[in-house]
């Protein structure tokens, strides 16, 4: 798997169909060599004999800044964004970290708090720590190259030592960085806002630097911690793609500068914004993971990889593999306006259509009327519960349903019993104006005495309630963010603290409680990366649950992270941000390709619409395990076709899933083309259920096949599901 050439210098990590290649130069400098599809030996003699040119380095010769850098410092005649910065002692900012030595183990480390990929047998993964020191300074740099060859996934991360007898400044330091050679390069990013997460973008790479980042505190609404680069065009089937997913939730950059000679710079990690660590001697500083994929076969099968490696390495806990109930949620029903009755009516017409799972959302605690007070009070309003959390819960389970209830931990709302008690516990600069989101500041998660706080009133509610789920909701971005804890010379660090103390306070809650699914939620999908996959085996995709809108986000959302992840609901029509009117059944079908639930009080819906969802929900039950645990396709985009269409197929290729939708109205005569199925069995023939239709496997992928229902002009919001077996 990862090999070291000890004549040559080089590393060679090889996955299955792929190559990882980089080397050590004469001077000690370490360099990037070649990523891609795996190399021949003759093809590997070629790329060693061009890099051993280029890699000389004399006074009049050659500038690092024409190399192929591995991971570049600062200070020296490479003068593009470098990997790291460290402020000296003595004021001065350039380094030079030299190779002195390497292991390669199997497994991987346990790097301690935070996000990290699992490894349940030792003798499939493999781990490369790569050492080098700045020997004038006294300090290491470890970088630490995971290897799981079978889904063709590099992990990376960078831990620095500081072994001077004096205190540095950490000002950046990457995860990952590497150097493409010359190209045409295109970049695939995932901006977006509230209600309206994760639009594929796709353009050209242009000369200059291009940052993709947060500075809110979370990885946000408005662009996602994954980026795609593709050497040329690439398609769903066709080209190479690149991925880079960081498992960090906070403050995060990707920048990808394309310089001169058409090379390629590409650094992921954490934010340099208004970052700075103060390391001590002796002390280190350990960076989040950066996952790396790579495709020769265009984006499917880059998210395939990726969909699997988030399951299986990813997810864990009870509920890596277990199928994710049918829930329920009173939100969209109920807002703040309900009581114990009122819940019990839509909880039993939930248990009369089928669902498994009943959610308290907003509004259970202090004097939660409204969205101006009592977050931080986490004990029953009584005024609305009067039989207390524990009295509800025991109706809900006495209907045969499972109990869930939302929590909003990171905040504090001015006005509840803990501000009053606490009105330090917020991130806030002394003296400064506390400027407040949803009437609401953010309390400082950097400090243990509030996070011990947190575990103990929330644990008890959930034991009192006998809590089976917990959506977490986060709904603001961070702003003032200080406090009068740490030193003037931290306050730089507080980002950071922040982001780690919500992992830690998500971690003893799921160890507290391992058989609860919690669900991850940011004002909707603002928080929607690897990092919070890392405790809450799913999150909710957006608060938009419009049926059209949710094709947009599901897709592009599905190029990194596994329908499994993403919750997906119905919700009642006037849509509540759209205020748009779609079929039930094109809402069905769209739920019904991720973590399916509902929004609304069916309690108040028609008998024929609450059958005809009851029919949808058995028929969830049936595919489930296929749904959440297959192979997941993109066939049509919704951005450039007249339809979308994607699909799920089980390991052996034995069934499989067809999702069709009409995005846009075409006109009689129109020439719809077949759609070209993926991940079947080219030799199996397959019944198309109801379509009294047998057709090969190979057929249905080189041809294709055009339901009858989509060959002629329909209205508006036309969808189907066909079942293949």
């Amino acid at each position: 798997m990862i090999t070291f050439n000890s004549k040559q210098k080089i590393f060679h990590l090889e996955g299955q169909g792929t190559s990882y290649v980089i080397g050590v130069s004469p001077r000690e400098d370490f360099h990037h060599l070649y990523w891609g599809k795996s190399l021949s030996s003759k093809s590997l003699q070629k790329i060693l004999r061009d890099w051993q040119k280029r890699a000389i380095e004399t006074e009049h010769h050659i500038s690092r800044e024409f190399q192929t850098r591995e991971f570049p410092d600062f200070g020296h005649n490479d003068l593009r964004a470098p990997a790291f910065q460290v402020k000296q002692a003595d004021g001065s900012r350039v380094s030079e970290f030299l190779y002195v030595s390497h292991s390669i183990t199997p497994g991987k480390p346990d790097f301690g708090l935070g996000p990290s990929s699992q490894v349940e047998d030792s003798d499939q993964v493999q781990t490369l720590r790569i050492n080098l020191v700045d020997k004038l300074k006294k300090q290491e740099l470890e970088l630490y190259y995971t290897l799981y060859p079978q889904r063709n996934i590099v992990v990376r991360r960078t831990i620095l030592r500081n072994k001077d007898a004096k205190p540095i400044s950490l000002l950046k330091l990457m995860s990952s960085s590497l150097d493409f050679a010359p190209g045409p390069y295109r970049l695939v990013r995932f901006p977006g806002a509230w209600a309206n997460e994760r639009k594929m973008v796709e353009g050209p790479l242009l000369p200059g630097t291009t940052r993709l980042e947060s500075r809110r505190g979370i990885s946000s609404h408005e662009m996602n911690p994954f980026t795609m680069v593709t050497r040329g065009e690439a398609t769903e089937e066709k080209g190479e793609v690149y991925g880079f997913a960081l498992a960090y939730s906070g403050n995060w950059l990707m920048e990808a500068e394309l310089f001169r000679t058409g090379g390629l710079r590409l650094n992921a990690g954490l934010n340099d914004f208004d970052f700075e660590w103060q390391l001590k001697p002796g002390e280190n500083f350990t960076t989040p993971e950066c996952v790396l994929a790579y495709s020769p076969n265009g984006y499917s099968q880059l998210s395939l990889d990726l969909h699997h490696f988030t399951r299986e390495k990813v997810i864990r806990g009870t509920w890596q593999y277990k199928p994710r109930p049918i829930l329920i949620n009173n939100w969209e029903a109920t807002y703040f306006k309900f009581n114990h009755d009122k819940l019990m009516k839509i909880a039993k017409a939930g248990k009369e259509a089928g669902i498994e799972l009943f959610v308290l959302d907003d509004g259970w605690f202090g004097k939660r009327d409204n969205d101006t007070t009592s977050l931080g009070d986490w004990f029953v309003d009584k005024r609305k519960l009067p039989k207390g959390l524990r009295g509800l819960s025991d109706d809900i389970h006495g209907l045969g349903l499972k109990f869930g209830l939302w929590i909003e931990p990171e905040m504090i709302s001015p006005q509840s019993q803990l501000y009053k008690k606490h009105p330090d516990w917020c991130l806030h600069v002394p003296g400064r104006k506390r400027r407040m989101a949803r009437s609401q500041l953010v309390l400082d998660m950097s400090r243990p005495e509030i996070r011990d706080y947190l575990f103990d009133t929330i644990s008890k509610a959930l034991e009192e309630a006998r809590v089976d789920y917990v959506k977490w909701d986060m709904n603001r971005s961070l702003s003032e963010v200080g406090n009068r804890v740490l030193s003037p010379q931290k306050q730089g660090e507080l980002y950071h603290r922040y982001m780690m103390g919500v992992y830690d306070l998500m971690d003893r809650l799921n160890r507290r409680f391992p058989r609860v699914l919690f669900e991850g939620c940011s004002g909707g999908g603002a928080r929607f990366d690897l990092g919070v996959l890392s405790y809450h085996p799913q999150i909710w995709t957006s608060d938009n649950t419009d049926g059209l809108e949710r094709l947009f986000i599901q897709y592009a959302t599905s190029f990194a992270y596994p329908p499994i992840a993403m919750g997906a609901h119905i919700s009642s029509v006037p849509n509540h941000i759209t205020h748009r009117s779609i079929p039930l059944k094109w809402r069905a079908l769209v739920a019904m390709s991720g973590n399916f639930g509902v929004e609304a009080d069916i309690s108040k819906w028609s008998p024929r619409d609450r059958k005809e969802l009851a029919g949808y929900i058995r028929f969830y039950k049936e595919i489930r395990p296929l749904v959440q645990f297959g192979d997941f396709y993109r066939l049509e985009s919704p951005y450039n076709s007249l339809q979308t269409s994607w699909m799920f197929v089980n390991k052996t290729q034995t069934e499989a899933l067809l999702f069709v939708f009409q995005v846009k109205p075409w006109t009689k005569g129109t020439k719809v083309p077949p759609i070209k199925l993926r991940g079947l069995n080219p030799s199996k023939t397959y019944e198309i259920k109801g379509e009294k239709l047998k057709i090969s496997g190979k057929k249905m992928m080189k041809v294709g096949w055009l339901p009858k229902a989509f060959r002629t002009a329909r209205g508006n919001y036309h969808s189907s599901l066909y079942r293949l077996i």
